[in-house]
This record gives C-alpha cells, structure tokens and sequence, in this order.
C-alpha cells in the first residue's frame, strides 16, 4: 500500500502484519480520487477519514493537497500504525487522530466552528450491511449532517451487494460506483 500521487508520490505505508482491514488497492483510490477531482476535492480540503485503518485515503487527500485531515480509528495498534505512517509522511501539523469508533455520533470530526468538506466512510463490510434507518450506519450518515459543508462530499466505501439509501438526512446520492466486489456511494450535502 502506497501514496499515488501528489507530494508523497510513491511513499509506501506501514501496514499490520495481520490482515486485519481491507486495504484500498492502488487501481481503485486512483479511480476514486479521479472522480473527486469533478468534485474540486481534495485540494484545500477539510477532511475526515473514518474508519481510517493505517490512513490510506486521509494520506492521500494530504498528498494531494488537502489543507487538514481527521482520522477516526478504534484499534490501538492500528493508530499507532497511522501515527507513524502521519509522521513518515511528514503531516504531523496537517492531521488529528482520533481513538474511538466512528459510529460514535458526537465525534469532533472538524476544528470548532468548521465543517468537512469531504468525508470518508470505510466500516467494516459486517457493519455496513443494514442501511436502513436507526442502523449504525444510517445513524452515523445522519449525524454527518451538521458536521459536512454545504455541497461537501461524503464517500462511503462498502461491498459491492449493499445499497444505500438515497438520502440520508441532507445527504443526497450523486453517484454510485462498483470496483470488483466492493461499492462506492458518493453523497453531496444540500443544506439549503
């Protein structure tokens, strides 16, 4: 796993010696960024990566010129691995991790009195099966609502069989994207 392109072009990320995430492949965070950029993203960006892992995606929005990214993870080591892989990468300044579970719905994801532009969420496959409302996950795109910018984009990463609702709160689907077995719903948040 690596950085692709940006300032970090080629940076390679520590990872755990267990597989205990599912790490983005290169072929598809090129793709996904791809279709960010029709969305001015991530350059100059607030940003929050949920579900996190070792930073994959949070790094590579730094690389390519986001302004500040969140991290959200609650496996320890796994942090300490992001901590690492934020140092190696020299965005010590630019990032704040948080430990703890992203379906937390009262995390500070975005400095006092900011939104996010762009928000990854990445749960794992098990959580992500029941979209329907009063689910985490649906719980969780809900409470995005007042922490996303209007016509800030929120990208959730789920397996290929599951669809998402159309609208979750604010959030309106944009697009919908299949990459082998797994899928990605883009959202845009419409607060007017």
């Amino acid at each position: 796993m690596r950085i692709i392109a940006g300032t970090k072009k080629g940076m390679n990320l520590l990872s755990p010696k267990t597989f205990v995430s599912r790490p983005i492949i290169d072929r598809v965070k090129e793709s996904l960024f791809s279709v960010l950029y029709k969305y001015d993203l991530p350059e100059r960006a607030i940003v929050a990566d949920l579900f996190c892992g070792v930073g994959s995606l949070g790094l590579e929005a730094l690389s390519r010129g986001a302004e500040f990214v969140t991290f959200v993870d609650k496996d320890v080591d796994i942090v300490n691995i992001l901590k690492k892989n934020i140092a190696k990468a020299g965005f010590n300044s630019e990032s704040k991790v948080i430990k703890g579970s992203a379906f937390n719905i009262e995390l500070k994801i975005a400095s006092e009195g900011q939104k996010c532009d762009l928000v990854f969420v990445d749960p794992p496959y098990a959580k992500s099966k029941n979209t329907q409302p009063g689910s985490p996950l649906a719980d969780l795109l809900g409470s995005l609502n007042g922490k996303v910018k209007d016509k800030g984009i929120v990208v959730v990463r789920t397996s290929g069989e599951v669809v998402l609702l159309d609208n979750y709160g604010n959030l309106k689907v944009i697009e919908r994207r299949k990459w082998g077995t797994m899928a990605v719903t883009i959202f845009r948040s419409k607060l007017s």
